[in-house]
C-alpha cells in the first residue's frame, strides 16, 4: 500500500499507484447484482443457454458490476493520512472492452492522472483498468473522479 498526505499527493500525479489482489467473479455475485439492478438478461443468469450460445460457454458478469467493483478493488492501494472523507464525483471515458466470464479472476490497476484543488478538497482523477487473469484485453477502463477532504 502506498501512503501519502494531502501535501505529498500532488507529486504522485502521473504515477501508477498499484495493482489490487485478484477477485474471483462467481455466479452468486452476478446473481445478486442482477437482483439489485433488475438486469436479468440471460447472458448473465442462464448457464444452460450460455453453454450453447455464448463464446466460451459461460455466463458473463454485467459491465456495470465490473465497474462497481472499482472502489472495493482499489481500497487497499493508497492510504491518505489525514483523510476526513472522500466522495465519488463520477466517471469519465468508461469502456467495457472484454467480457468477464463466470469464474474469472479480475484485479484493478490504478494510475493517478491528476490532483487538483476543488471546493476545499482535492480532486483526484484516476485511470482504472480492470484486468482479467490470462487475458490480454482488460474488462474495463475508466477514469474515476474522487474528491477528498482533510481533517
Amino acid at each position: 500500500m502506498l501512503t501519502a498526505t494531502f501535501d505529498t499527493l500532488p507529486a504522485l500525479a502521473g504515477s501508477e499507484i498499484g495493482v489490487s489482489d485478484w477477485l474471483t467473479i462467481d455466479q452468486a455475485r452476478i446473481d445478486l447484482f442482477a437482483e439489485a439492478t433488475g438486469d436479468r438478461q440471460w447472458i448473465h443468469l442462464d448457464a444452460e443457454r450460455a453453454k450453447r450460445e455464448m463464446p466460451g460457454g459461460k455466463t458473463i458478469a454485467h459491465g456495470y458490476l465490473t465497474l462497481s467493483l472499482i472502489p472495493f478493488l482499489i481500497a487497499d492501494l493508497l492510504k491518505i493520512e489525514g483523510l476526513a472523507r472522500g466522495i465519488n464525483y463520477g466517471s469519465d471515458k468508461v469502456r467495457f472492452t472484454n467480457m468477464v466470464p463466470v469464474g474469472s479472476r479480475v484485479r484493478a490497476r490504478q494510475k493517478l492522472l491528476s490532483v487538483d484543488p476543488k471546493g476545499g478538497g482535492l480532486r483526484l482523477v484516476s485511470e482504472i483498468t480492470i484486468e482479467i487473469e490470462g487475458e490480454r484485453r482488460p474488462a474495463c477502463v475508466a477514469e474515476t473522479i474522487t474528491i477528498i477532504y482533510d481533517r
